[in-house]
């Protein structure tokens, strides 16, 4: 193999791969990617078998051919030399091989591995697929990732519940880690015949969102999503980004969302969140806890530490009813908060105890769910 790429392909093209490719080395193979230089096209595959991805690499071609390339050191070396790089393999036993990277007056030799023992990319079988732009794709991951788990013992919530509804058009994505959670809807079209629920993890979803970010004056893509039987691919241009999927149940989360909350306040989110950021600074860290109290057309918002002291401030509200109290974790409250655009935003509750329904004025798409806590 032997060609030339420019030095901002090669480091951009790396950087994406950079969270996929395994760091644990407890398969050596794994911290490789592959390059694959081809007359009809080169490409670079990265995976940790769990999540992979299969970009195209804009290279001079001169000789064609593969190797699995040590993806951090590459990239280290990439970011630090000047000038466009060349690649040329080097045989010296039939089992490994070397890789000549030249940049400028640099010279580097690199080990690398067999691609034959690099995994194959797996084989989806029959898929259905969908169509959804990718503003929409990254706008629904952005507005429910943060509510979804991270280490649960409960894997199914470390993940992103994707529901499509055909006969509605509808595509649902849901996040919850049990404490609370967050759903958004948004039409789509495809070829899906049947109501699917695809758990998706957390880790890609997380990384898809690097390839669905639009600059501004570019066209807006439509993603392309095979749904497989085991695994979900995302084709967004020349890019394939592919995951495998979790299996289990996801908790019933249309039976989470409370129906019938007859307490509303509504309050404008840009000032509340300024005056949740000023009074949670004096909460445990641990638990962040505030307390919320309400009465007509006035919020109290406080909190106190035994250790630090305690804060107060209030802040005016829309609210016509009874005296209430309710205790939150300020975290999860700003959380909802920061992910939201109105200028306005909706509390709905019942009970100190009873789940308490967000939304933003005037949406119905996009919801979220808080459960109270005992302070």
């Amino acid at each position: 193999m032997k060609l030339n790429v420019s030095k901002d392909e090669m480091q951009e093209k790396l950087a994406n791969i950079q969270n996929i490719i395994e760091k644990k080395n407890t398969m050596p193979i794994l911290s490789h990617f592959l390059l694959n230089a081809d007359k009809k096209g080169s490409y670079i595959i990265a995976t940790d078998i769990e999540t992979a991805l299969k970009e195209p690499l804009d290279v001079n071609l001169e000789e064609e051919g593969k190797i699995c390339i040590p993806a951090r050191k590459l990239f280290e070396i990439v970011r630090e030399v000047e000038g466009d790089l060349s690649f040329e393999t080097i045989e010296e036993s039939a089992t490994d091989g070397w890789l000549r990277v030249r940049a400028g007056a640099s010279d580097f030799k690199l080990a690398c591995l067999s691609p034959g023992d690099f995994p194959a990319w797996p084989a989806m079988g029959d898929v259905e697929e969908l169509y959804i732009d990718a503003p929409v794709l990254l706008e629904m991951i952005e507005k429910t990732i943060y509510s979804a788990g991270e280490s649960d013992t409960r894997y199914t919530l470390n993940s992103l519940l994707f529901h499509i509804k055909p006969q509605e058009k509808a595509f649902t994505v849901v996040g919850t880690d049990g404490h609370r959670l967050a759903l958004i809807v948004r039409q789509t079209d495809g070829g899906v015949k049947e109501e699917k629920k695809i758990i998706v993890p957390r880790k890609a979803v997380s990384e898809l969102r690097r390839f669905l970010n639009i600059s501004d004056g570019q066209e807006v893509q439509k993603v392309k999503v095979l749904l497989g039987e085991k695994h979900l691919l995302f084709n967004i241009d020349e890019i394939q980004f592919l995951t495998r999927l979790i299996e289990g149940s996801y908790p019933n989360y249309e039976n989470v969302i409370p129906q019938a909350n007859e307490k509303k306040m509504l309050i404008a989110r840009e000032p509340f969140t300024k005056v949740l950021r000023r009074v949670s600074v004096m909460s445990r860290e641990r638990a962040s806890a505030v307390r919320f109290e309400l009465e007509e057309d006035k919020l109290t918002v406080s909190s106190s530490s035994p250790d630090l002291g305690e804060a107060k401030e209030e802040v005016s509200i829309d609210y016509k009813g009874d005296k209430v109290s309710l205790g939150f974790n300020a975290r999860y409250v700003l959380d909802v908060l920061g992910s939201m655009s109105s200028d306005k935003v909706i509390f709905e509750f019942q009970d100190p105890l009873s789940p308490v329904l967000v939304k933003e004025e005037e949406n119905d798409n996009y919801r979220c769910v808080i459960m109270p806590m005992r302070i």
